[in-house]
């Protein structure tokens, strides 16, 4: 899979979440880079829906946030599930994978006539660090 070409917007917005130790929202990403001319919401939206389509970032529904792919260069974002473990305490996210989690939802899927699509698993909790 060869890297998308980013617009300097999309490239700024990946570099701050990139760079973020925790998850950020739109807005804190639009005050991190008011520096370097963003001035608006949309243009980090625009950015970010970008980012997301090409599998570099994910949005946290439970947090309304962002984070930068942990793996983007291995396509794990074209498969139909990633999940998150998010700490309640320090706000930690760590992105994994598992194929057999994601074997069963499609499993049931097809048991129920159902067409998933992507899925998001967001587990929330403690860290071994705040447990």
């Amino acid at each position: 899979m060869t890297a998308p070409q980013l617009t300097r917007n999309q490239a700024l917005v990946l570099e701050a979440l990139s760079q973020a130790e925790a998850p950020l929202s739109a807005y804190t990403i639009l005050d991190k880079l008011r520096d370097d001319g963003f001035r608006a919401p949309l243009q980090v939206y625009r950015a970010l829906d970008k980012l997301q389509e090409f599998g570099l970032v994910h949005r946290l529904e439970s947090i309304n946030a962002f984070v930068a792919c942990a793996h983007p260069h291995q396509g794990c974002c074209a498969h139909g599930l990633t999940a998150f473990t998010i700490c309640e305490s320090c706000g930690k996210v760590t992105e994994f994978h598992d194929h057999v989690i994601e074997e069963r939802l499609a499993a049931f899927a097809r048991d129920h006539n159902f067409r998933s699509g992507k899925a998001t698993i967001e587990v929330r909790g403690h860290c071994a660090g705040c447990a």
